[in-house]
């Protein structure tokens, strides 16, 4: 596989055989098999290097004659794959933002007891505000991963839902090397 770009936004895939573009190992028809690991990665690592603004395309290139059902076969292929892939994406999506919202409400709660509890501890002597610090800090550290969700590991599965949905709309051809 290379990708020798001859336009913008043009993923070249160079096979001797429509099969190498599938897992060999899943049984299933065609237009329902999982992608080749190589295949994939080739083509999603391809399309991140590609700017966001610039439509995708796909060419398959056949070293032999591609047969009849080629065309309609790579084509909806890929759109099946990349699609379930965008799916699959955001249900991840909507599995982090939930745990990042339940974490959210556990963490304020935790932030709360820690913080009542302080208010019993009595001021003056060294381990008292040694205690009465350690109960704040405690609070606040148990909103770091609420924050960290929601301020940043949600960013990555997004992009990969955008780039997943280019993938499976984006035109695909398939001709002879």
């Amino acid at each position: 596989m290379t990708n020798e770009k001859t336009q913008p936004g043009l993923i070249v895939v160079r096979l001797s055989a429509v099969g190498q573009l599938f897992n060999t190992m899943d049984p299933s028809p065609f237009h329902e098999r999982d992608l080749d690991h190589d295949a994939e990665e080739f083509i999603v690592s391809s399309a991140r290097e590609i700017p966001g603004d610039l439509p995708l395309a796909i060419r398959v290139e056949l070293s032999g004659e591609p047969p009849a059902d080629a065309l309609p076969l790579v084509r909806e292929s890929l759109k099946n794959y990349f699609s379930y892939r965008e799916e699959s994406a955001r249900r991840e999506l909507h599995e982090l933002l939930r745990e990042g919202r339940f974490s959210l409400v556990a963490g304020l709660l935790f932030l709360g007891c820690m913080l009542m509890l302080r208010t019993l501890v009595p001021t003056g002597p060294a381990w008292a505000e040694m205690a009465r610090e350690g109960l704040l800090i405690g609070g606040w550290v148990a909103l770091w991963k609420p924050v960290d969700i929601h301020l940043y590991r949600w960013w990555p599965i997004r992009r990969q839902m955008t780039l997943f949905r280019r993938l499976s709309g984006c035109p695909v051809t398939v001709t002879r090397a």
